[in-house]
């Protein structure tokens, strides 16, 4: 399994609570990761002998500017290239954002991606258009992702194929209602994702090695990162198994969970039935964070 990025979820704190944020990010969350583990998970990724790159997000990775900084620097001194995902709150001018990309540039950043959509504030971000000039002044290679919902149909309908607004975590329940459904026996594979063979996965703070957004392939409690992905076995785990073989589908199959009629995509029928599975299976789906507990 060539795993060749890892994805470090430094906070979970942002200076935001999107609608559509799979990882319920917001102000009131507080859980970050320590330098010791950054360090681990870095020294991790190259005995994996794949990964290639470290990618710092959060929440709002800026929020531990220090942490991403120093995480930075020991990523390149280990011979790897490092990202940032950010919503550029921090360049309210040219020159602030050219203070803050600076050390970031000296190390040689090989991806800034820069969020700006709907439900960034104003759009477009005049952040956003701050990062970028100073990014380019730097020569730091740039990215904007935008997030948009399914354009609207007359009478207040949604196609649930378009956009690119997956609904899962915090869009689960406050973007459903906004696109059409389809029905829940049509989900029957992920779209989105390879759970099988996985490319790359995100770590938190608590230890959680996702697959997907609340869906782990276990925690890092007893083992080092590249001893659980090398016990990773994607057939045999009970969420993941069900899922290659048809589906979130076949989760409600599989274990008779209760559900609806119709979801707005795939990502929505999994997450639901993920919601129902969470005291089943605590260790693969989690943390409470991914799933709105530390949310008001």
């Amino acid at each position: 399994m060539p795993i060749d990025s890892l994805h470090l979820l430094l906070t979970y704190r942002c200076t935001y609570a999107c609608d559509h944020c799979f990882v319920w990010g917001s102000p009131r969350a507080s859980t970050t990761m320590t330098m010791a583990q950054v360090l681990d998970l870095i020294e991790a990724g190259v005995r994996m002998g794949s990964v290639r790159s470290i990618y710092f997000e959060g929440g709002e990775p800026f929020l531990a500017f220090p942490l991403l900084v120093a995480g930075a620097r020991a990523a390149v001194a280990r011979g790897l290239q490092f990202g940032v995902v950010t919503n550029a709150y921090w360049a309210t001018t040219v020159e602030d954002a050219r203070l803050w990309l600076e050390p970031l540039a000296t190390l040689g950043i090989s991806d800034l991606t820069l969020s700006e959509d709907c439900f960034h504030g104003s759009l477009p971000s005049p952040q956003v258009a701050h990062a970028l000039a100073a990014a380019k002044e730097l020569g730091v290679p740039q990215l904007v992702l935008h997030k948009e919902l399914p354009p609207q149909l007359p009478g207040g309908a949604q196609p649930a194929t378009e956009g690119n607004v997956r609904l899962r975590g915090r869009a689960a329940r406050r973007l459903s209602g906004r696109v059409g459904e389809l029905s829940w026996e049509s989900f029957a594979r992920c779209p989105y994702e390879d759970l099988a063979n996985p490319a790359r996965i995100h770590i938190d703070a608590e230890g959680y090695v996702h697959l997907c957004q609340g869906l782990t392939m276990g925690r890092l409690q007893d083992m080092t990162l590249d001893a659980l992905v090398a016990a990773y076995r994607p057939t045999e785990h009970p969420v993941v198994g069900p899922l290659l073989s048809g589906g979130p589908a076949e989760l409600v199959r599989r274990y008779g969970l209760p559900h609806r009629a119709g979801y707005g995509d795939a990502c929505h029928l999994c997450y639901s039935a993920r919601e129902a599975l969470r005291e089943r299976f605590p260790e693969y789906l989690g943390p409470g964070q991914m799933y709105g507990e530390n949310d008001s």
